[in-house]
């Protein structure tokens, strides 16, 4: 009788399978910032120190990444000086240094084995959003103990310090979930359906209008792109029809969810653009014009969270925000940093790679997160700064696969 022989796992092996577990808890660990330094900056620290002292390639493509990301944490670096000793300055801008590194670690992680560590991040990203999820939709119900602890002013928060951020962080994995739906069979439509589906609830009672229409941004993107990229006509009938069925679920879910009282109430409110603080003089929208002829008397800014010594809030505007931290140095190297990554991410996705669906998803979520910063302030969003690297080496993989005649673009 033939006897199995237990083969060693090597160091290297051993090693690889420690690094895809981490990076599956860096992704995992996304959710977990109600705090400053959140669990995330520790997870992220440790994933990166384990990626660099055992080897990650540091690629001359990423210069124009790396050299803006570093002009940007000057520029704050610079704004900061004058504003040191008050409250909380100089953690905000060393927790904004961690992200612009963590920016660059993602784009040097995934310009190679770019499939598989996407897919390891991600599946500890889209873990804990339906964890978050749940516990969203049932603190708001009131069905867990502690529930206020995951609310704000009656909305859902879950994990996060602000409903305004759960609701982003949602986005990703839906479209994710998606994918799974329009990638045909009835097993993968009905469990992709019921994630969008609880995606779609939290994110709804999150009341953050801004998340709203992020989703149905990113969502429409994304189901066009894939229309685009496909050259088979079943499959394209296939994207038009379910992409049609969710709407239309997600539609009856909504409406059956706001004719309970306390949803519909706060939904109709929430849904008002004629709110106190969106108008009027110091509202909103009037802030920023104010804000922007503030930072074109002060070329060095005002230094971080100083917006609200000038205002009755913050500037919720993340492009006018950089040039109040940071002065002119920040604020023109983050609108460079933002437009350089669109244009990078739209020549990634043109190209035919085998992580390309996940990709486009990325900058569909992208494109939202953009269009959301002109709202409010995403610079300390962790997830902002993992899409932005994700589609500077997914971009980098994409080419150095064009280059050896692998795929070709579309």
């Amino acid at each position: 009788m033939a006897h199995a022989v237990a083969v060693p796992i090597s160091s290297a092996a051993l090693l690889e399978r420690l690094r895809g577990l981490m990076l599956w808890l860096t992704g995992f660990s996304s959710a977990f910032v109600f705090m400053e330094p959140s669990p995330y900056e520790v997870v992220a620290l440790a994933t990166m120190a384990l990626f660099f002292l055992t080897g990650l390639p540091l690629r001359a493509s990423l210069s124009p990444l790396l050299l803006l990301l570093i002009v940007y944490g000057v520029g704050l670096t610079i704004g900061v000086v004058p504003v040191l000793g008050r409250d909380d300055t100089f953690r905000w801008t060393l927790v904004s240094w961690f992200l612009v590194a963590t920016a660059f670690f993602y784009a040097c992680l995934l310009a190679e084995d770019t499939g598989r560590r996407l897919d390891l991040l991600l599946a500890g990203y889209t873990a804990v959003a339906v964890i978050v999820a749940i516990l969203a939709i049932l603190a708001y119900f009131q069905l867990i103990p502690g529930a206020e602890e995951l609310l704000l002013y009656g909305r859902a928060k879950g994990t996060f310090k602000d409903p305004n951020v759960l609701g982003p962080f949602l986005v990703l994995p839906a479209l994710l979930c998606i994918r799974r739906v329009l990638s045909g069979g009835m097993q993968n439509f009905l469990a992709g359906g019921a994630a969008l589906a609880l995606f779609a609830v939290a994110l709804l009672l999150t009341f953050s209008r801004g998340a709203w229409a992020h989703l149905a941004l990113s969502a429409g993107l994304y189901v066009t792109f894939l229309f685009a990229v496909s050259n088979d006509a079943r499959e394209r009938g296939r994207i038009v029809l379910a992409s049609a069925a969710v709407a239309l679920v997600i539609c009856v879910a909504v409406a059956a969810l706001v004719s309970i009282q306390s949803v519909g109430v706060l939904f109709t409110e929430r849904a008002s653009f004629g709110q106190a603080y969106d108008v009027g003089h110091l509202g909103r929208f009037g802030r920023h014009i104010l804000g922007a002829a503030l930072a074109l008397d002060n070329p060095f800014g005002i230094g971080p969270l100083q917006f609200v010594r000038y205002f009755p809030e913050a500037a919720h505007n993340v492009y006018l925000n950089s040039f109040m931290a940071g002065g002119w140095i920040a604020g023109i190297s983050y609108l460079l940093l933002v437009a350089l990554t669109l244009f990078v991410g739209f020549k990634a996705v043109q190209i035919n790679t085998p992580w390309r669906p996940v990709m486009l998803a990325v900058f569909a979520t992208f494109i939202g997160v953009v269009l959301e910063g002109a709202i409010i302030d995403t610079d300390h969003w962790r997830h902002f700064w993992l899409l932005l690297g994700t589609l500077w080496g997914g971009a980098i993989a994409a080419r150095m696969r064009t280059c050896i005649g692998g795929t070709r673009a579309v």
